[in-house]
């Protein structure tokens, strides 16, 4: 844990905090943070969109040539 001070408009807390339904500003520091990381992460795959190619066989991948179906 690490604590940090921060100054954040009281407004904004209670909104948030509303919204959230947080019981504890440290609860809804936490859930922002988390969803904050899941949306980058999100847009980042999001933004990978037609880069990857993967049309892949995977029976020459595993080494099974020779299967036929």
């Amino acid at each position: 844990m690490m604590r940090t001070t921060l100054d954040i408009p009281e407004k904004l807390i209670a909104e948030a905090m509303t919204l959230s339904k947080a019981k504890t500003k440290n609860q809804l520091i936490k859930e922002v943070l988390e969803e904050h990381i899941k949306r980058v992460k999100r847009q980042r795959l999001i933004a990978l969109k037609g880069t990857l190619d993967f049309n892949i066989d995977l029976d020459t991948l595993r080494g099974r040539e020779d299967v036929k179906i």
